[in-house]
């Protein structure tokens, strides 16, 4: 093993083990974002979809969220800024 082995081996595992920590972090953050069940995100488009038949909004008017009362109770929330109807 040559000396510049040696440094070339400590700068990579320094380099991994950064790597694995932003990987840590990143996945706990979207665990903290992904509060509902999979099948939440494809509801919510349906949703923004057909209120979209009847009123011209963006996709970020619409928040939907899903509260976890107890385990047997959930409650889905759904929050719509509709524009103002001036005619």
């Amino acid at each position: 093993m040559s000396l510049l082995d040696y440094f070339r081996t400590t700068k990579q595992s320094k380099t991994a083990q950064t790597a694995k920590e932003r990987l840590q972090i990143i996945v706990a953050h979207e665990r903290g974002q992904r509060s509902g069940p999979d099948y939440l995100p494809a509801m919510k488009q349906d949703i923004i979809e057909v209120i979209k038949k009847y009123v011209d909004i963006d996709s970020d008017q619409v928040n939907v969220s899903l509260d976890n009362k107890s385990e047997d109770i959930s409650v889905l929330e759904l929050n719509i800024t509709l524009p103002d109807q001036r005619d």
